[in-house]
C-alpha cells in the first residue's frame, strides 16, 4: 500500500503531479480545504490560489511531502 499524501488521500507521486499543473493544483486545493471543513482557507484559495498559494503548495509539496499547511483557517 502506497503512502497516502494530500489531494484526496491519494499517494505523494500523484499529488505531486497534480500540484505541478496550475489549474489542478487550484482546484484540488479548493476542493481539498473545503471538504476538510475548513471553508475560510477554502475561500482564500479560490481568491489567491492561482499563482500565490500554488507555488507555496508545489515547494511545500517538494519539501514536506505535503501541501502547504499555512493557510488553514
Amino acid at each position: 500500500m502506497a503512502n497516502k499524501s494530500d489531494y484526496f488521500g491519494l499517494s505523494w507521486i500523484v499529488s505531486l503531479i497534480l500540484a505541478i499543473i496550475p489549474f489542478t493544483a487550484w482546484i484540488c486545493g479548493v476542493v481539498t480545504r473545503i471538504s476538510e471543513g475548513k471553508i475560510v482557507a477554502g475561500i482564500i484559495r479560490i481568491f489567491l490560489g492561482g499563482w500565490i498559494v500554488w507555488i507555496l503548495d508545489l515547494i511545500c509539496m517538494i519539501l514536506n511531502k505535503s501541501i502547504c499547511r499555512i493557510l488553514n483557517v
